[in-house]
């Protein structure tokens, strides 16, 4: 299937059963990651900055995700992908080394919105898959062709085009022009500049959507932008030869905690060792932690910010060690002034691996090694991040992840908004989980 084809006319019926349901999983788990991003100064910034700078102009606009207020399409995915972008715990692809779905439900809710549509659950559900198909693939064929590492928005920008030739019906021809704009424009922003000095920038998910939007309105005013050579360059042309087939929505990852994938290895291995060996934070003397070298320069060992922590190795992991728990609380407020953890995460070591650096990117490892106040030492073994597709979070462990992450909601809306996405895929229409997603928290939707 080409790739006009794909975005036009793949339909849910087209899905296997498996990427019907992990379309499923990705909007629960990003909606729960949205409503968690709403507590941190980021999504407080970008979100009044929306509604200041993107006005809704000459249509209805669309609502900003739990917030309510309408601003331009643009508006509104920009702050939905900033805002998701905002808590570190949305999922992601290896190959990527970075994020689809945060553009792509933030983009998806704009266009659904602005343009005033009916959408079935079914309906929404291809229009995920579409997204992360496009993203993912636009983002291995630019790891291949580009000299530098760039973030997210460089690349999940296509999909975010994508959506919107789809959802407005854009002809093949302005598909096209649509997606080569979004290309240009897509923020190739430099990841690891984020990566030494964390900022708001994040993975420029938030720009990602802003172009991407902005590319499919543009084409169908009859803006001309292609080619898009991440798609069309004929060195690319076997990565996009499989569409409708090979299934890359299928190879996502989802976070157990809200830090960079990087640093995951390395906390999973400690809280194995914690466990295995009964050991409290109290027991602990000192830590070491081997693994590939950009984990290891995820180096702020005292962070001031949610997002200095966030692209933090040893304080996510000291904070794993002394509390026994990696989540909201540990990354922001009063949790990034915890004296303890603080020290504990000054005094970590952390050593670049040859033989993990070789495995990288397609696999992430880590060894962690604990020495006890009594003299005695533990050593994990090579240890990756719990949620890949090689070690899934069970559908229970989604669940209870969403539902912490969702806590603010309240109880009726949380679990509306759980039953309405794991009952999608019968047809029926969804207004009601734009109006749960969209309203502000602390409203009934």
């Amino acid at each position: 299937m080409n790739v006009q084809n794909f975005i036009h006319d793949l339909s849910y019926a087209d899905l296997p059963p498996d990427v019907a349901a992990l379309a499923r999983r990705c909007l629960l788990d990003l909606v729960g990651v949205a409503a968690s991003g709403r507590r941190t100064d980021l999504a407080r910034i970008v979100t009044n900055h929306a509604a200041r700078q993107f006005g809704a102009g000459e249509g209805r606009g669309a609502r900003m995700i739990f917030d309510g207020r309408r601003v331009s399409p643009v508006g509104a995915a920009y702050a939905g992908a900033s805002l998701i972008d905002s808590f570190d715990a949305h999922d992601g692809h290896a190959l990527t080394k970075g994020h689809a779905g945060v553009a792509i439900l933030p983009a998806l809710l704009a266009f659904w919105e602005a343009e005033d549509l009916a959408l079935d659950d079914r309906e929404v559900l291809a229009c995920i898959v579409i997204g992360y198909e496009i993203a993912t693939r636009a983002g291995i064929a630019l790891h291949a062709s580009a000299c530098d590492y760039h973030t997210s928005g460089a690349w999940n920008a296509l999909a975010c085009a994508a959506l919107g030739a789809r959802l407005m019906k854009l002809t093949p021809a302005q598909t096209r022009e649509a997606l080569g704009t979004a290309e240009y424009h897509g923020p190739r922003s430099q990841m690891m500049r984020c990566i030494d000095y964390p900022t708001m920038l994040k993975d420029g998910s938030g720009w990602g959507a802003l172009a991407g939007v902005s590319a499919a309105y543009l084409a169908a005013d009859g803006f001309t932008g292609a080619p898009a050579l991440t798609m069309e360059a004929p060195e690319q042309q076997a990565l996009w030869g499989d569409l409708g087939s090979r299934w890359y929505i299928l190879e996502q990852y989802f976070k157990p905690y809200p830090v960079c994938r990087w640093a995951q290895p390395a906390v999973e291995a400690a809280r194995r060792l914690m466990a295995t060996h009964g050991l409290t934070g109290t027991d602990i003397a000192d830590v070491e932690v081997r693994s590939f070298a950009e984990a290891v320069r995820l180096a702020s060992a005292r962070p001031a910010t949610t997002e200095e922590a966030q692209y933090s190795l040893p304080f996510p992991l000291a904070a794993m060690i002394l509390r026994g728990r990696l989540g909201a609380d540990e990354i922001t407020g009063a949790g990034l002034r915890d004296p303890e953890v603080l020290d504990l995460s000054a005094s970590i070591r952390l050593i670049e691996d040859p033989e993990i650096c070789a495995r990288f990117p397609a696999e992430r490892f880590a060894v962690v090694s604990l020495a006890t106040r009594d003299g005695r030492r533990f050593t994990s073994d090579w240890t990756q991040a719990e949620g890949g597709p090689a070690n899934p979070l069970t559908n229970a462990e989604i669940s209870a992840k969403y539902q912490a992450l969702a806590g603010q909601l309240g109880d009726n809306r949380r679990q509306a908004i759980e039953t309405l996405v794991t009952g999608m895929g019968t047809g029926a229409p969804v207004a009601d989980l734009a109006d749960l997603v969209l309203a502000p928290i602390g409203e009934a939707a």
